[in-house]
């Protein structure tokens, strides 16, 4: 009934091991979510990742989802990781999230990345800064 509508879901993500963090957004995923068999129809996508871990918001007490508490956007196409990358992708998901070894194998789990093409920062009450992707 929503086919073509975007929406929102939360997968678990990594961007690297702990002490190897890359900001290459990976994914532990399965053609079972409707999300997944969407992405690979059309792979454009976008990932909002709140200041969770940020002194500001800490410090003041405040909700990591109160709009003074900074939030980054990424924006692009979601990929199947290539064979040569699966093993670091692995790495990535398994050191932050050991849980998913334990997710039922008949799922048919694989990785996905993306392929960042835009980043903007939401810094305080609607205000926005693109971010070179470079950086």
């Amino acid at each position: 009934q929503i086919q073509g509508m975007p929406y929102g879901n939360c997968l678990l993500l990594s961007d690297g091991p702990v002490n190897n963090s890359t900001g290459i957004p990976f994914f532990y995923v399965t053609p079972k979510d409707s999300t997944v068999a969407d992405l690979l129809k059309n792979p454009v996508a976008s990932l909002t990742l709140p200041e969770a871990d940020g002194n500001f918001c800490r410090k003041n007490v405040i909700d990591p989802e109160d709009p003074r508490c900074a939030r980054l956007t990424l924006t692009g196409q979601m990929v199947t990781v290539p064979p040569e990358e699966v093993e670091f992708a692995k790495q990535a998901m398994f050191s932050r999230h050991p849980v998913v070894r334990k997710w039922p194998r008949s799922y048919e789990w694989f990785f996905m990345k993306m392929n960042i093409e835009h980043i903007w920062l939401q810094s305080w009450y609607g205000e926005v800064s693109a971010i070179a992707v470079e950086e």
